[in-house]
């Protein structure tokens, strides 16, 4: 089932106006690389015009859907064929394939557009949070519609279970809610009840066990009823007085009814069982222990202190786990978000050890719980568990290879092979895959820099018709993965534009996630999409104190955001970031570069090559031209000709005063020094001596320089005449022809790394692609030194080294094109 809603289109929110949102913000000197954007439509200019009606299709509160656990299943014909082929032994039907189960439940949508009560204080941003919430059941719900929500819902409880239905040996480990019972009859009930009120005595351990087992067998809709029935709470109050008299197999058993009944996870009595398990854990075997934590799990309810203890147990009986003791204790631990350090070390070694053994949703689980569990494994291990899913992938569910991916992802792990199979057999499969699993193949591949158009496209083509079910997490990182990769799909309007709406209807998240409204506005801005209302609010004063009060570093992303729509629409009227905050960042970045940037070698090497080359530290300044791209610049500036012109004098200065200190040596000033001065010299005749030899060797140093490239080959067949800057004057009088301030090239030269480029290719990241535009539009010709070219120069001699940097700077071409 689904519902409709009916909701006013603002004329701020049209197509033409507002969707501003989808239209490309470009300066004329951008990326030639760039397509002309799409004329709109008609349809789309008369929604600028009139009012229209929008129908959505959305999951009202509280409604009752039906539930598939195989969330990501590429059907439930192969999801049943995938369960046959991992079950090592032919089970019974209580453990049938997860295709063949459905329930219902009550859930709450995450699809709910907000309440009045939920928009902003400030009238100003009320058009993008003004919303109709009225929803009603919809009769006309066709059957691809139905499907594709059966589809769409994830249960973050049971889909992690799979798991448990492959092996026997999980029955006893693990709590199966769709174990067959004997359902117990009302009046059976009552009797159990009546017989509680009307026995004045205490009952025994036996009998309260007893009574718990039989009532929590009470059909579903009665369990309810029985939760808030005065002689229930009589019966728990008993348990609870008589707690240390029962046997840890009777506590067990009560625990488990808790379960079936649904107990809320805050129950006070469930204090006093937690307790008392803690007591018992020393005297407890392996399997109860697991069991007990599993059960705490289905009752949602948090037991750190009890998994503390268990843990401890664990890792002094590690050796001796089995198969699926071990995966049920790594399931536990990424469901306990816990991650014991000691004892996760230990566990890499069974890792290996059950690697071929494990079934493939296995794999996924033990991917899943250390992802959960932030627990780091070593990249041998991780490389290990890829090899395995690489050889089986068209076997795996599309859940547990999810999973695997979101290890792949932590771990940053580049494993080409998986990477490769991944993009033959998970194409095929997007459709089928919820938006949550989409989400995350997406972002994996953004993390690791992998570019694969087979995948990006399937994804983009099937998002539009699931948008709906984005929350404000899910949309963010779609952009921010086809920002990160820079690639526009097939259907990039589309794309973008339900993206940006779904932004608009998710804006009340953002209050709470203000991290997830800067990643997808920056995604946007990779790709030269400035949505000017989400923007307006993002670098609202309101919502950058909202920045200060997250969990998350977001100064640096605001500044990004902000100092780009500075330079890429000029025609932006909204909201900016405060003078005073964009100085705080700038020297928070800029004493990150100075520690961590400007002393990388190969940039080290390419300044000091430089200066020589040119003629001095004037002519050369290593910083940061775009301080909010976060990467260093070597900026040299050249006339017409293709002389360089000196500009960087204070650089220049604070260099000759370090180095460049007293007079240059020569035979005679030696001699003077040593057998004492000439009768026929003055002391400031010889300090004029030295200063001659001093300029002459600057002039012979810039004269190649004047004469471009032909005079440069003079200078390396004579193994360079340039002379070290300690023998320079203090002081170099400005030429005449300087003087002049004729016409300028200014240089950005890019020493690139590997890490600006998608994996294994030549592909310009996002960040580095907006970079580059940017320094055009401001004026610079972007000069770039390849981490492929100039990374294996590293290792070759000076020669080569200034006759690979003489060409990359004179080249002609680069005059041309700036003139």
């Amino acid at each position: 089932m689904a519902t409709v809603l009916i909701c006013r289109r603002f004329p701020g929110l049209s197509r033409v106006t507002a969707f501003s949102t989808t239209t490309k913000c470009k300066a004329e000197s951008g990326s030639s690389k760039r397509k002309q954007k799409k004329e709109e439509t008609p349809e789309a200019a008369n929604a600028g015009t009139e009012p229209a009606a929008t129908i959505q299709l959305l999951n009202p509160l509280g409604y009752k859907v039906l539930y598939n656990p195989s969330a990501y299943a590429k059907s439930r014909a192969a999801s049943q064929q995938h369960a046959a082929r991992n079950r090592g032994q032919a089970l019974d039907g209580t453990f049938s394939s997860t295709g063949q189960v459905q329930s219902t439940f009550s859930t709450t949508s995450s699809q709910a557009l907000p309440t009045i009560k939920n928009a902003l204080p400030n009238p100003k941003f009320k058009p993008l949070l003004e919303q109709a919430v009225s929803a009603w059941p919809s009769a006309a719900q066709t059957k691809e519609e139905a499907e594709m929500e059966k589809t769409e819902m994830h249960d973050s409880k049971e889909d992690p279970r799979v798991f448990q239905k492959g092996r026997p040996e999980y029955r006893s480990l693990s709590y199966n809610k769709f174990e067959l019972i004997e359902v117990l009859p009302l009046e059976a009930g009552d009797s159990i009840l009546h017989s509680i009120t009307v026995c004045k005595d205490k009952q025994s351990p036996e009998t309260i066990t007893d009574y718990f087992r039989k009532l929590s067998c009470l059909p579903v809709e009665q369990h309810a009823a029985l939760r808030s029935d005065p002689r229930f709470h009589r019966l728990c109050s008993y348990a609870v007085e008589s707690i240390q008299l029962f046997s840890t197999s009777e506590l067990i058993d009560i625990l488990k009814a808790f379960v079936r009944l649904v107990v809320p996870p805050t129950h006070p009595m469930l204090n006093a069982y937690e307790n008392e398990f803690c007591r018992r854990v020393w005297d407890m075997n392996l399997d109860q222990l697991l069991l007990v934590a599993d059960y705490w799990r289905c009752l949602e309810r948090s037991v750190p202190s009890f998994l503390s203890i268990l843990f401890s147990y664990a890792n002094m009986h590690w050796k001796d786990l089995t198969l699926p003791q071990f995966v049920q204790l790594v399931y536990i631990i990424g469901e306990g978000r816990k991650s014991p350090t000691d004892l996760m070390q230990k566990l890499e070694s069974l890792i290996l050890k059950y690697l071929d053994s494990f079934t493939l949703e296995e794999v996924g689980t033990i991917c899943l719980g250390l992802f959960k569990s932030i627990s780091g494994i070593s990249d041998h291990v991780m490389r290990k568990i890829g090899d395995r899913v690489t050889l089986q992938m068209e076997d795996m569910s599309s859940y547990a290879l999810v999973n695997v991916l979101k290890m792949l992802r932590y771990t940053r792990i580049g494993h080409l092979p998986l990477l490769k199979q991944l993009g033959k057999v998970i194409p095929p499969r997007i459709p089928m895959i919820n938006i949550q699993g989409i989400m995350h193949i997406a972002l994996t591949c953004s993390s690791l820099h992998y570019y694969d158009e087979d995948i990006l496209a399937a994804v983009a083509m099937s998002l539009p018709s699931k948008v709906t079910y984005c929350r404000s997490k899910d949309a963010a990182k779609f952009l921010w993965s086809f920002g990160c990769l820079d690639y526009e799909p097939p259907n990039e309007e589309q794309f973008y534009s339900s993206l940006i709406e779904q932004m608009h209807r998710k804006l009340h998240e953002f209050e709470k996630f203000p991290e997830h409204l800067l990643t997808g506005l920056l995604g946007l801005a990779f790709v030269q999409r400035f949505p000017d209302e989400l923007i307006d609010y993002a670098l609202s004063n309101e919502f950058v104190q909202k920045t200060r009060e997250s969990k998350y570093e977001l100064r640096k992303d605001l500044f990004t955001l902000g100092k780009s729509v500075e330079i890429e629409c000029p025609g932006y009227k909204g909201s900016r970031l405060s003078p005073q905050l964009c100085k705080e960042i700038t020297e928070m970045v800029l004493n990150f570069a100075k520690e961590e940037i400007y002393i990388r070698p190969e940039i080290v090497e390419a300044v000091s090559l430089l200066e020589s080359m040119l003629g001095g530290p004037e002519y050369v300044k290593s910083h940061m031209l775009l301080p909010h791209t976060r990467s260093s610049d070597l900026e040299v500036h050249l006339a017409m000709d293709g002389r360089p012109i000196p500009f960087n004098f204070k650089d220049a200065t604070a260099d000759k005063k370090l180095k460049d200190i007293g007079v240059n040596l020569t035979d005679d000033l030696l001699t003077q020094l040593i057998k004492g001065r000439s009768n026929s010299q003055s002391p400031v005749e010889v300090e004029n001596e030295a200063k001659a030899h001093g300029q002459e060797r600057v002039e012979e140093a810039q004269a190649p320089c004047t004469g471009g490239r032909a005079a440069f080959s003079d200078v390396v067949g004579d193994r360079l005449k340039v002379w070290p800057k300690s023998q320079r004057p203090l002081e170099t009088p400005p030429s005449p022809v300087l003087a002049q301030q004729p016409r300028e090239v200014k240089l950005a030269i890019q020493v690139s790394n590997r890490n600006h480029y998608c994996y294994c290719s030549k592909r310009l990241l996002g960040l580095h692609s907006l970079k580059r535009r940017q320094l055009r539009q401001l004026g610079y010709v972007v000069v770039e030194l390849p981490f492929w070219e100039w990374f294996p120069l590293l290792k070759r001699t000076r020669v080569e080294k200034l006759s690979y940097l003489h060409y990359k700077v004179f080249n002609p071409a680069l005059l041309s094109g700036a003139g």
